[in-house]
């Protein structure tokens, strides 16, 4: 008598008994970058790009630590200004001041290249999927960016909102990674309308903020994340500066002029220059 059929018994093959785990390999939470997009979109004004300076970090308390921002230096280049602590331990550390593109590999440089000047120039909102790079200790990684324009304090869109979602560092060691999609989403309803940018009027700063005057159609400065930044001065130009420098030493001259006569012998009397020869015609 037989107990249990063919199907039943242990003759099967021992890859019958293998349980794939990827399906509980916990996935990378996108969250933080809807969170990010939907507070981001609350601080449009129409189909306008926000400012950097309404970017408050209270309305990001909970996604703080994966939020960054960036700053465009050269067509396709931008760097770090500020990131948070979970984008320092990705890299290994700090990443203040270090290009966006240290990230990445070497390839997908130019990918991230032409997706930043896209940002900037249309304007778009770029989420990307990365990979981390496969080596013999540990397997390729998640990881998501999502990228949103932000107008500087001069008006012009070359600062960027980042965040920035992975599967963690382990190791605690730099990791690069690659690009594996792009998405780009268009700011405007009309992209050619939004490319004719013109910058808009500075509302007047006085010591008290109720007295600055609003405007309907202009950002509200939200001092809590704004960056201090001044106003260029205007140079004098090469020719002013040889008048001035002209002026400067005729004005000397005559100074040193007047007081050498100053310090000169005073004018004795008459009485006191002694007897001279005189000649006198007389016709008579």
């Amino acid at each position: 008598m037989f107990f249990g059929g063919r199907n039943g018994s242990k003759q099967g093959t021992e890859q019958d008994k293998v349980v794939s785990m990827g399906r509980f390999r916990n996935r990378v939470s996108l969250t933080p970058l809807r969170q990010a997009e939907a507070y981001w979109t609350a601080l449009r004004r129409g189909d306008d790009v926000p400012s950097r300076s309404q970017v408050d970090p209270r309305g990001l308390e909970n996604i703080l630590s994966q939020t960054f921002i960036v700053e465009r230096i050269a067509p396709g280049i931008v760097r770090f200004r500020l990131a948070g602590q979970k984008v320092n331990e990705m890299a290994g550390m700090e990443v203040r001041g270090m290009p966006l593109s240290a990230f990445f590999t070497p390839e997908a440089r130019k990918q991230l290249s032409a997706a930043m000047e896209s940002m900037f120039e249309t304007p778009a909102i770029v989420e990307m999927g990365l990979q981390t790079e496969t080596t013999r200790t540990r397997g390729a990684r998640e990881a998501h960016m999502l990228l949103l324009p932000l107008r500087s304090d001069l008006g012009d869109i070359s600062r960027a909102l980042g965040v920035f979602v992975s599967e963690g560092n382990p190791t605690g060691v730099s990791q690069r990674f690659a690009i594996s999609s792009i998405d780009m989403r268009s700011v405007s309803a009309d992209p050619i309308q939004d490319m004719e940018f013109k910058a808009k009027a500075r509302t007047e700063v006085t010591d008290r903020p109720e007295k600055a005057p609003a405007k309907a159609d202009t950002n509200v400065v939200n001092p809590g994340f704004a960056e201090t930044q001044t106003r260029f001065k205007a140079e004098p130009s090469i020719m002013e500066e040889a008048r001035n420098l002209l002026k400067r030493r005729k004005a000397e001259a005559d100074k040193v002029s007047t007081e050498t006569a100053q310090e000169e012998e005073p004018e004795q009397p008459r009485a006191a220059r002694g007897t001279h020869l005189r000649l006198v015609v007389s016709k008579d």
